[in-house]
Formats: structure tokens, C-alpha cells, sequence
């Protein structure tokens, strides 16, 4: 009997063994996606596309641009920006990839309706197809997508209406179908999640609804018949009732004339009133004239005429007659201090200036903007120089204080600097004198007049401007070691050659105290000012990342549209590449431009060191411009290298990154 029970055993254990390895062969067999393989490559081998995106006899999982699950059992994100895909979506393909949840295929050149099997994507979270040439109508599939967190289909051909089953989705947090052909009413769209929302630039009217009037203007301008809501109220179009024919046409007629006459009246009285202000007005103004011409006369000179005429530069009554020395009795003495008290001190290579303050104060000026230290205006002198003159306000040091900071900072000289050319102190007037620079700042180079037209700042100019940022930066906590205290994008001006960008307003905060925080827009400074109120070198490197940021993703750093109230952007940008959106921060005007995603990704490195939220964490400003220098050589032999190969052989693969 011994020998059946072991021969029982050794068949047991044949089974066992083979169970087992049919069980590996199974796990290895589903290793690769084969399903999602297949759509793949239907996908690719229908669509024509510039450049082969190397989808090869490799797994799957490896392809770029495709992600798998741990598992590699199937495919979960499906990234391909600007990577050239032409013409329609095939049907029957990528709406077979059930376990996807990102699907990214922004800034192509796809046409043609948005396939309707997109509803099979039952776990999509985020559809990114913005930037393409996609028409026709909302497909109602994509209304069935209730998992999604982002849909974004702006900048397309898209029409008709929009879609009230929207409401659906009820986990949106943001909706993007700007600059699109959408028409008909907006419907109420009430879902509680919604946080970043725009609809401009389509065709639509009526009324906003209620629920949607919290978001800004700029969410709904460019529909000419949109209104209501933050935008200028709907005009009322109910004409009045026309009058009963079994009314009196006699009593009409009366009540007609009756009507006609009151508004004859009206604009009679309209005309008297008008009149006898404009008289008042030239009495008032001739009295003003007398009484100039006889300060004039008892000043004996020219300067209270020139006072009179610094209404230019915005300053008040009492400031003109501090700035013309407030004589009005006569004197060698007098006329004497009064030069003394309205004397411009020149500063550094300031002397090289040939004017004073009367012939500022005779310039013609306009208003170039407010910022957080004062008021700037482009003054055009007689003899046809051009200045920007700084009025500073709220100064809380004394004259001597003053007098020896601005000296200070008028010795300090370097190409990414804008130098202090003088200054002027008096009680009610602390004036700065800088060069000007015509080709304007970076704030308005990069966020002005977004839209059709518009030439982009393509990436080799935004290295170069953060370079020269940068450059200028790191020699203030260098060598005269000043913390800069304001570093913003519309603190950096530009010259023709883009390598010498100049930083602006540098080293003024000390003027001030700290009754008012440094850097008052909100975006750019770092967490630890808001309770110290005194920036720090750390404090500038944490203010130029979000700079560099600014230049990475092209949104203003207290901007909306990136997401719930009070979100700024390191916040923003850290939020999306820890969901592995890392592709999506980037500017969409930098994703026209090829074989510069690897660089971009290193200088978003570079940029999230710098907004680090301990400061000792963040790298000295020499540091930082230190690798971005890097970057810029590697970008330079990157160039050379592909400039070699195109010239004896076939390209290499092109590298992008999700």
C-alpha cells in the first residue's frame, strides 16, 4: 500500500507545480497592456503626424508619452502635447483605453468633431484638449464623464450651445471653452466644486446666470450679447405699450406735445447751467492767472511760473510750492536758500545730466504706472532728454537717512541695473531720477494683448531676460551685499539686447519702515516677510522663482485662473506637478517651439528651490544663476550636436516630456 499513497504524493505535487507555472505564465502574459496596445497603435497608424514618436515592438508602458498602472496591465495617462498630430481623432481607438484617467492632446493641429466613444472613458479625470483646430459640437458623451476634474477645450472651431448636462460633472473643479465659436444662452452651471472657469471670446448671449456672476469679467468678455453679472447690465427690451384704439386721439395728441415740450425745457435748462459753469470756470481761471503773474513779479523769476506748471507730474498745489521754494517775498537771501532747498542732487554717473529741477519741473510727463514705492512718469525735457522720475510715498526716515541710502545706492553700478541718476528730498516731495527705458518692462511683454496677433516671447528671450535678472541680482547681494526687496516682473526693464534686461527699483525698502510690508503684491513675496515685514536675500531668491515661474508658466502670480481663492502660483505649479501634470504648467506659447522640454523642466527645478518655504533651504542667487547658466551651455551644445547629425543623417528620436 506504500507505494500507491507515493505515487498519490508525486501526482499531487505534477499538479501543483503545473498549476503554478500556468499561474506565471498567466501573471507575464497580462503584463503587457494588450488591449490598450492595440488602440494605441490603431491610433497612431491613422493619424498623420510630423514626427514618429518611436512607438515601437517595446512594451507598451515604455512608449512615450504612456503611462501604465503599477501593474502594467493598462494604460492610465496618455500624454501628447505639440507633438504634431494632424487631422481627425479616429473613432474606435483611444475611446477604447478604459482605465485612462489623463488624456492630453493640447496644442496639435487636430480637426474634426471629438470622437463620440470618448463616453467610454468612464475614469478620465483630466481631458486637456485646448489649442488644436477640433469643431463641431459638445459631443453629450463628454457629459457622462462624471469622474472629471479638468476639462479644457478652449481655443478651438467649436459651436452651438453649451451643454446644461455640464452639470453633471459634479467633481469640476475647472472648465476652460474660451476662444471658441459656442453660441446660445450660458446655462446656470451650479457645481460646487468649480473654481476656475472662462467662457470669453464665444459667441454667446443673454444674460449670465446667478450662480456664475462670482467669477470675474474676464472669465466672460468678448461675447458682445453677454451681459449682466460683472459685466455692464442687460439694456431692458420691452418697448413701451402702444396706446388702446379706443383711446382719445385727441388727449394722445396733447399728452405728445406735452411730452416734447418738457424735454425742450429740459435741455434749455441743460444749456444755462453748462453756460454759467463755463463762465465760473473762466472767472476762476483768469483770477488764478492774476494772482501767478503777480507771485511772478514779487518772486522776480522764473520759478514759481515753472511750479505752477508741474500739474504734469500729478503733484498737488501745496507740493508746487514747496518744489519752486515757496518764496513769495524778496532777497538775495531768500532767493539764495530757496535754491538751496530745490537743489536736484546728482548721484554716481547722474552728473553727466546737463538739467535741474526747473527744467524737469517744465517737462511734459505722463503717468507710466503706480507701483508698490510710489508713482512713475516719463518726463521729456526741453532739450529733448528723456527720464523716468519716481515720486515715492509714504518715505518714514528722515532727510539725512535719506540722503545717505540714495547716495548709497547711487554708487552701485552693473549692466542688469537700472542706475539712480538723482534725487530730490523736500518735506512733501521725495522725487528719484532713473534713465528711461523705451522697450517698456517684462510684466507687459509677457501678459499684454493675449491673443490673435499677438507675437509670443519665445524661450530663448525668456532665459536671456532671466538670465540678466538674475545676473543683476546676484551682483546686489554680491558686491555692495543690498537686498533688493522688490523683485517682480514689472521691475524688469528691457533694452533692445535682451542680455541686458536691468532690475528696477532695488534697495528702497529700507525708506519706508515696516509699517507697510515690502513687496506689496502679494504673489512675489516670500511667506516669512508677511510676519517679519523685512526682506532678506532669501526673501529675493524665494521673490525671483516665482519670477522664473512667471516666465515657465506665463501667469501673473496672483492670477485666478489658477485656482481656489487666495492660491498663488508655487502653490499652483506644486499642486499640479504632484498630480503628474508636470506637462501641464508650461506656457502654451512655448509649446510651439520644439526640443526644449528638458530644458524647461530643469529650470522649473531650479525655480521650485528657489520658492522653498524654509528660507535656509532655498540656494544663494550666485547658485541659481550658476545653473541656469548651465542650462543655457547644455541647451548651446545640445544645438550644435543636432545641427551636426541633421547635416550627415536622420535626426534623433525627438524626447517629450509629459
Amino acid at each position: 500500500m506504500a507505494l500507491p499513497v507515493r505515487l498519490l504524493v508525486l501526482v499531487l505535487l505534477v499538479v501543483v507545480i503545473g498549476e503554478t507555472g500556468k499561474l506565471s505564465t498567466l501573471r507575464l502574459l497580462r503584463a503587457e497592456p494588450t488591449q490598450d496596445r492595440t488602440a494605441l497603435l490603431a491610433f497612431i497608424n491613422r493619424i498623420p503626424h510630423e514626427r514618429r514618436l518611436r512607438w515601437d515592438n517595446s512594451s507598451a508602458c515604455d512608449w512615450v508619452g504612456v503611462t501604465c498602472d503599477d501593474n502594467r496591465t493598462a494604460v492610465v495617462f496618455l500624454r501628447l502635447p505639440g507633438v504634431g498630430l494632424i487631422g481627425t481623432i479616429p473613432s474606435g481607438t483611444l475611446g477604447n483605453l478604459s482605465a485612462l484617467r489623463v488624456l492630453s492632446l493640447r496644442s496639435n493641429r487636430l480637426s474634426g468633431p471629438i470622437p463620440a466613444d470618448f463616453r467610454g472613458l468612464a475614469l478620465l479625470r483630466s481631458l486637456y484638449l485646448q489649442n488644436n483646430l477640433l469643431s463641431g459640437s459638445i459631443p453629450s458623451g463628454l457629459t457622462q464623464l462624471t469622474r472629471l476634474v479638468r476639462l479644457d477645450l478652449s481655443g478651438n472651431n467649436l459651436t452651438g450651445a453649451i451643454p446644461f448636462a455640464i452639470n453633471n460633472l459634479t467633481h469640476l473643479t475647472g472648465l476652460f471653452l474660451q476662444n471658441n465659436r459656442l453660441s446660445g444662452n450660458l446655462p446656470p452651471i451650479n457645481i460646487d466644486s468649480l473654481v476656475a472657469f472662462n467662457v470669453s471670446y464665444n459667441r454667446l448671449n443673454g444674460s449670465i446666470p446667478k450662480i456664475l456672476e462670482h467669477f470675474s469679467a474676464s472669465s466672460f468678455v468678448g461675447n458682445l450679447d453677454l451681459c449682466g453679472g460683472p459685466l455692464p447690465p442687460c439694456n431692458p427690451f420691452f418697448p413701451s405699450p402702444a396706446p388702446s384704439p379706443a383711446a382719445n386721439p385727441v388727449n394722445g395728441s396733447s399728452k405728445k406735445k406735452l411730452s416734447k415740450a418738457a424735454k425742450i425745457a429740459i435741455a434749455v435748462a441743460a444749456g444755462v447751467v453748462l453756460l454759467l459753469i463755463l463762465l465760473l470756470l473762466l472767472v476762476c481761471l483768469a483770477y488764478r492767472r492774476r494772482r501767478q503773474r503777480a507771485r511772478d513779479k514779487a518772486a522776480k523769476g522764473t520759478a514759481a511760473a515753472t511750479a505752477a506748471r508741474s500739474g504734469d507730474t500729478g503733484m498737488t498745489s501745496s507740493s508746487k510750492d514747496d518744489l519752486s521754494g515757496g518764496v513769495s517775498g524778496s532777497g538775495t537771501a531768500s532767493a539764495v536758500a530757496a535754491a538751496e532747498r530745490n537743489r536736484l542732487v546728482f548721484v554716481g554717473k547722474g552728473g553727466g545730466y546737463s538739467f535741474d529741477l526747473e527744467d524737469l519741473l517744465r517737462a511734459s510727463a505722463e503717468v507710466l504706472g503706480k507701483g508698490s514705492v510710489g508713482t512713475s512718469y516719463k518726463a521729456v525735457l526741453e532739450e529733448g532728454t528723456t527720464v523716468v522720475v519716481k515720486r515715492l510715498k509714504d518715505v518714514a526716515v528722515s532727510k539725512r537717512e535719506f540722503e545717505v541710502h540714495i547716495e548709497s545706492l547711487g554708487k552701485v553700478e552693473h549692466d542688469n541695473l537700472l542706475p539712480l541718476r538723482a534725487y530730490y528730498y523736500s518735506k512733501d516731495e521725495k522725487l528719484l531720477v532713473f534713465d528711461y527705458l523705451p522697450a517698456g518692462s517684462l510684466s507687459s511683454l509677457l501678459h499684454g494683448s493675449r491673443g490673435s496677433g499677438r507675437t509670443p516671447l519665445d524661450w530663448d528671450s525668456r532665459m536671456r531676460i532671466a538670465l540678466a535678472a538674475g545676473r543683476g541680482l546676484s551682483h546686489l547681494h554680491t558686491a555692495p551685499q543690498v537686498v533688493h526687496g522688490n523683485v517682480k516682473a514689472s521691475n524688469v526693464l528691457l533694452r533692445t539686447d535682451l542680455d541686458s534686461a536691468a532690475l528696477s527699483d532695488f534697495g528702497l525698502h529700507t525708506l519706508f519702515g515696516t509699517t507697510a510690508p515690502p513687496n506689496r503684491v502679494a504673489g512675489y513675496r516670500a511667506p516669512e516677510v508677511l510676519e517679519t515685514r523685512r526682506p532678506t536675500f532669501k526673501s529675493d531668491v524665494y521673490s525671483f522663482g516665482v519670477l522664473l515661474l512667471e516666465l515657465l508658466t506665463g501667469k501673473a502670480p496672483n492670477q485666478a485662473s489658477l485656482g481656489e481663492d487666495g492660491i498663488d502660483l508655487p502653490r499652483w505649479v506644486q499642486s499640479v506637478v504632484r498630480e503628474e501634470w508636470t506637462a501641464e504648467v508650461f506656457d502654451v506659447e512655448l509649446m510651439r517651439y520644439p526640443n526644449i522640454e528638458e530644458e524647461m523642466v530643469q529650470l522649473l527645478q531650479v525655480a521650485m528651490a528657489c520658492v522653498a518655504i524654509v528660507p535656509d533651504t532655498r540656494p544663494d542667487l550666485p547658485d541659481v544663476v550658476r545653473m541656469m547658466e548651465e542650462i543655457v551651455s547644455r541647451t548651446e551644445s545640445n544645438d550644435e550636436g543636432r545641427r551636426v547629425v541633421g547635416s550627415g543623417g536622420p535626426s534623433p528620436p525627438p524626447t517629450t516630456t509629459p
